[in-house]
C-alpha cells in the first residue's frame, strides 16, 4: 500500500493545532460563502432576467477586492494576523446579516445587493491574505505544499457541499435562508479566530500606509516568476470562467431550475476535491512551473468541452469536474511559489495581491462572459472563452519563460 500513501493527500500539517484551527475556520467560511454566491446570482437573475446584470456582480465584487487589497496592504504586515482575522470576521457577520434581512423583506434593491457583495469581497481581501500569510509562521517550508493542498481540499469541500445544498435550499425555502447559512458560518469562523493563539510578526521593521503598499508593488515589479503566476491565472479566469452564465445555461440550455445551478457550481469543486485528495502524486513535483502551464491549458480545454456539451447535463458536469481538477493543480503550485519565495515581512501584502488575482479574475470573467453572452449567446461565450484560455496560457510562456523554467531544486542529470 506504499503507492497509495504516496498518492494520497499529505495531512501532516494538521498535526499543528493552530493550523487545524485556521484550516477549520477557512473550510466553514468557504462553505457558507458559496450559499451567498449562488443566492446572489439566482436573486439578481430573478429580479432582472439579464445575464449582463448577473455579470455585473463581478464588477462590484472586483471593486471590493481591489479596495480591500489597497486598505489591507497598508497594515496587514504590521499587526498580529489573529487580530486581523477576528475583526474582519466580525464585520463579515454584519454584511451577511444585511443580505439575510434584505432578502426577507421581499424585493431588495439591486444597489443593496451590490453594496453587500462589495463589502463581502472587501473583507475577504483582508482576512484571506492574513490567513495565508500566517501559515509559514506555523509550519516548516517543507510542509507548505501539503498545507496548500489541504487548503484547496477544504475550499473544494465547501465549494461542493455549499452550492449543491444552496440550490436545494433556494428552491425549497427561498434565497434568504441561503444568506442565513452564510451568516451562521461567519459566526462560527469568528469563534474559531478567538480560539487561535496570537500569531506575532517577525522583528523586521515594516512600512506602513502608502509606503507599505508601494513596497509590496515594487517587490512584485521585480519578481517576474511571481508576476507570471498571477498573469496566467488572470488569463484562465477572465476568459475561461463562465460561472456568471450558470443560471442562464441552466434555464435556456439545460431547461432546469435553481437546483441545477447549484450542481454547475459544485461540479468544478468536485473534480478539484478528487484531485486534491490524490495530490500526493503532484505535490512532490519539482517542475512546478510546467505543471501550472499545462494545468491552465487543461482548464481551457475542459471549459471548451462544457460549452460544446449542449443540452446534456452529465457531460457538462463531467467537463466542469475536469476543469476543477486542473485548476487545483495550478492553485497548489501558484500558492506554494508565493509562500516559499516571498520574505515574511512582505508575505501579507503579496498574499493580498494573490487574493485579488484569484478572486478578481473570476469577477472580470463574470463581466466578460456576461457581455459576450448578451451579444452572442451563452454557448458562444463559453466556447470562445475556453479556446482563448489555451492560446493565452501558451502566450504567457513566451512572455515569461521564467515560469516553465522554474524548478524547486536542481534535478539530477540522467
Amino acid at each position: 500500500m506504499r503507492w497509495l500513501r504516496r498518492l494520497a493527500i499529505d495531512i501532516r500539517p494538521l498535526r499543528s493545532s493552530q493550523f487545524r484551527l485556521l484550516w477549520l475556520g477557512a473550510v466553514v467560511s468557504a462553505m457558507g460563502s458559496q450559499f451567498s454566491r449562488v443566492g446572489l446570482y439566482v436573486q439578481v437573475y430573478a429580479l432582472t432576467g439579464s445575464p449582463t446584470a448577473v455579470g455585473l456582480l463581478g464588477l462590484s465584487g472586483l471593486a471590493g477586492s481591489l479596495a480591500g487589497v489597497f486598505v489591507g496592504s497598508a497594515f496587514i504586515d504590521r499587526y498580529d494576523r489573529r487580530t486581523t482575522l477576528i475583526w474582519t470576521q466580525l464585520a463579515a457577520i454584519v454584511v451577511a446579516a444585511i443580505l439575510f434581512f434584505g432578502a426577507l423583506s421581499g424585493h431588495p434593491p439591486l444597489w443593496l445587493l451590490h453594496a453587500a457583495n462589495l463589502g463581502t469581497w472587501f473583507l475577504a481581501a483582508i482576512h484571506g491574505p492574513a490567513r495565508q500569510a500566517a501559515i509559514p509562521r506555523l509550519l516548516s517550508a517543507e510542509e507548505i505544499p501539503a498545507a496548500s493542498a489541504l487548503n484547496q481540499a477544504g475550499w473544494q469541500i465547501g465549494s461542493i457541499v455549499g452550492p449543491a445544498i444552496a440550490g436545494i435550499v433556494i428552491a425549497v425555502s427561498g434565497v434568504a435562508w441561503a444568506y442565513g447559512v452564510d451568516l451562521a458560518s461567519y459566526v462560527f469562523s469568528f469563534v474559531v479566530a478567538l480560539l487561535l493563539a496570537p500569531i506575532p510578526l517577525g522583528e523586521e521593521i515594516v512600512e506602513r500606509g502608502l509606503k507599505a503598499v508601494a513596497e509590496g508593488l515594487h517587490y512584485l515589479r521585480n519578481h517576474r516568476l511571481l508576476q507570471s503566476t498571477f498573469v496566467i491565472d488572470l488569463v484562465a479566469m477572465i476568459f475561461g470562467s463562465p460561472q456568471a452564465l450558470y443560471p442562464v445555461i441552466a434555464v435556456q440550455q439545460l431547461h432546469r431550475g435553481p437546483e441545477v445551478v447549484g450542481l454547475l457550481f459544485a461540479a468544478p469543486a468536485a473534480g478539484a476535491l478528487l484531485m486534491t485528495l490524490a495530490s500526493g502524486s503532484v505535490t512532490g513535483l519539482h517542475r512546478q512551473g510546467d505543471a501550472i502551464v499545462w494545468a491552465v491549458v487543461a482548464w481551457g480545454a475542459a471549459i471548451t468541452g462544457f460549452g460544446l456539451s449542449g443540452t446534456h447535463l452529465v457531460p457538462a458536469l463531467l467537463c466542469l469536474a475536469v476543469a476543477g481538477a486542473a485548476d487545483v493543480v495550478s492553485a497548489i503550485f501558484r500558492s506554494t511559489i508565493l509562500q516559499v519565495t516571498v520574505p515574511d515581512r512582505l508575505r501579507g501584502r503579496l498574499s493580498s495581491v494573490f487574493f485579488v488575482v484569484v478572486t478578481g479574475g473570476p469577477k472580470l470573467g463574470d463581466i466578460e462572459s456576461g457581455l459576450v453572452a448578451g451579444a452572442f449567446g451563452a454557448t458562444f461565450s463559453v466556447i470562445t472563452g475556453g479556446i482563448a484560455t489555451i492560446v493565452g496560457a501558451l502566450l504567457v510562456t513566451r512572455v515569461y519563460p521564467e515560469l516553465p523554467a522554474y524548478r524547486t531544486r536542481t534535478e539530477p542529470v540522467v
